[in-house]
């Protein structure tokens, strides 16, 4: 029996609103995929990035477009060479891993030869604000043992000052989504290590990010915009020290499993994290984290409400779903 491919937008309110140094957004636009064959329904889930070039309306028609050629048999490890790596093609490869598990009656971690913990760490994301706004929100969500903080602006440093002193105690690692400059880096870089700040992530504008080589970092720094798939790895050695892996960025769970190994074969740690959606985009994101140095899976509480079936969410910590995608259950 033909495999059916089918896509289809969907729209989850945020709750509230969610500020980076490019822009806000009071919604969530994802993709979902299913492939279906012999009865069987596998499903996954897509972000597209506008800051790459995508849209949802164009991912959207690159999904579609490839109906035909699921229907005549193209499989998953075809599907890394017919679809370049992005947002399309991972709602696609996810969507397979799901099909596969229930095919072989079986789970995905398990495919992959991966054993999930009962729950992980994740960060929860603090938008991008006045100082004292930040602080707020490091208050409210003062049950999270990691915050992430959404940087990128000229008071950064009174803003890191505020939030520091608004969780003394806290684990933090900022996000400057490409906002700093050659001029303040190094003086940023300090400042982050006086308030113990643990990670930083991309500082600079991707492709003007040679100065990271050039420099003593004063805290680990983790490549994001930087980074998208394998190719290129090799070249980021000396100047991060760490990538974050996200599944819209690779085209799926089979470049980011990939693209893992060959980052811990080049001493580079790792961070595993996410665009805003829902629960569907996370869970296939969860093998990744499994084995990461640090995890950024919140996209479903950055949301008024998530899929059902979705990840469990307590205390800062995510649980797998054993309903929601992978499993045959």
């Amino acid at each position: 029996m033909p495999a059916i491919l089918n896509a289809v937008v969907e729209s989850f309110a945020i709750d509230g609103v969610f500020t980076i140094a490019r822009g806000s957004k009071t919604h969530a636009e994802v993709i979902r995929v299913t492939i279906e064959r012999d009865g069987l329904i596998g499903q996954g889930e897509c972000v597209p990035y506008a800051r790459y070039g995508e849209s949802v309306a164009g991912t959207l028609e690159t999904i579609l477009a490839l109906q035909a050629q699921i229907a005549g048999g193209l499989d998953r490890q075809a599907l890394q060479s017919a679809l370049p790596p992005g947002a399309a093609r991972n709602a696609i490869d996810c969507a397979f891993w799901d099909l596969e598990a229930k095919a072989r009656k079986t789970d995905a971690a398990a495919m992959a030869g991966i054993t999930l913990p009962e729950s992980l760490v994740t960060a929860y994301t603090i938008s991008l604000g006045t100082p004292d706004s930040m602080a707020a929100a490091v208050k409210t969500a003062g049950a999270y043992p990691l915050l992430k903080i959404k940087l990128g602006g000229d008071n950064d440093i009174e803003r890191l000052k505020a939030v520091r002193a608004a969780a003394p105690k806290t684990r933090l690692v900022i996000d400057a989504n490409e906002g700093w400059t050659e001029a303040n880096l190094v003086a940023n870089l300090a400042h982050c290590q006086a308030l113990g700040i643990e990670l930083v992530e991309q500082p600079l504008p991707a492709g003007r990010d040679g100065m990271l080589a050039t420099i003593a970092r004063a805290v680990p720094v983790c490549a994001d915009e930087s980074t998208h798939h394998r190719d290129g790895l090799a070249a980021l050695v000396g100047r991060y020290d760490a990538i974050n892996i996200k599944l819209d960025k690779t085209g799926g769970l089979t470049e980011a499993l990939a693209m893992a190994a060959d980052a811990r074969a080049l001493g580079l740690k790792l961070m595993a994290g996410c665009m805003v959606g829902t629960s569907l985009s996370m869970a296939p994101a969860m093998l990744v984290a499994a084995n990461a140095d640090w995890v950024d899976l919140d996209g479903p509480l950055l949301l008024k409400a998530d899929r059902p079936g979705g990840l469990h969410y307590q205390q800062g910590r995510v649980s797998p779903s054993a309903s929601l995608w992978g499993a045959s259950k």
